[in-house]
């Protein structure tokens, strides 16, 4: 199976990473990209501006496009494995609908080295081209695994020697935990939060003061603010 990714970013990263890149697709001539694409013999087609957007279902590719084999999905196991520092680190998405918020939660995942992120198989945003658009590559590095069951996922997490902190607005302050172990952060639905069951996994739940008059923030913002914490918390200067 293949499918189409599009935005000049996305291309570029493609072509500059491991992933297969079957055809790319340009709606004018551009000397970077088909440089990239000529150093991985990947062969290039102009299409008129319309037919792209066409094909692709969206007017925001930035006039590039690329058909590709399709994003690999991993087991839980795999991200466990993938422990790239002393203390493992995992991001679970409890139903995020909004494809821009799960672009945005990978591309901070890749900056702070992030082991994974897992999500479940329904009623979630996937790795689809909008996603890898905002992700700006993310999505080609940052491992992602689709559960069908968050809670016994977490359960079976917490048996392998992780701890499950929740993100809610009833909770301890963020910058109270040292973060000092292996750890999942679980970010929880745009407009409800993390559900009931895999709430009451949660070994932690911490809070992001609102010193304003707004009393929330958006998820992808409020998950990015937490992934730097546990980063800066384990990278003192």
């Amino acid at each position: 199976m293949t499918q189409l990714m599009y935005g000049k970013n996305v291309v570029r990263q493609l072509l500059m990473g491991d992933r297969k890149v079957y055809q790319v697709y340009l709606a004018a001539k551009d000397p970077e990209i088909e440089e990239l694409a000529g150093k991985k013999h990947v062969p290039v087609k102009l299409l008129d501006k319309h037919a792209l957007e066409k094909m692709t279902r969206s007017d925001h590719t930035q006039g590039v496009a690329a058909e590709i084999e399709d994003y690999k999905l991993y087991t839980v196991d795999d991200l466990v494995k993938e422990k790239k520092n002393q203390y493992g680190f995992l991001i679970m998405l409890d139903e995020m609908e909004d494809p821009h918020n799960l672009g945005a939660v990978l591309r901070t995942a890749d900056a702070v080295q992030a082991d994974g992120v897992i999500f479940k198989k329904t009623h979630n945003a996937g790795l689809t081209p909008s996603v890898a658009k905002v992700s700006a590559g993310a999505a080609d590095t940052v491992k992602c695994a689709a559960v069908t069951n968050l809670t016994r996922t977490a359960q079976d997490l917490k048996k392998k020697g992780y701890w499950i902190i929740g993100a809610d607005m009833d909770g301890v302050d963020y910058r109270s935990l040292k973060y000092d172990f292996n750890a999942v952060l679980v970010i929880g639905n745009e407009g409800k939060g993390i559900s009931r069951l895999l709430q009451k996994e949660c070994d932690y739940v911490v809070s992001l003061p609102m010193e304003g008059k707004i009393s929330s923030l958006n998820a992808s913002v409020s998950a990015g603010i937490l992934m730097y914490q546990i980063w800066s918390s384990r990278n003192p200067l």
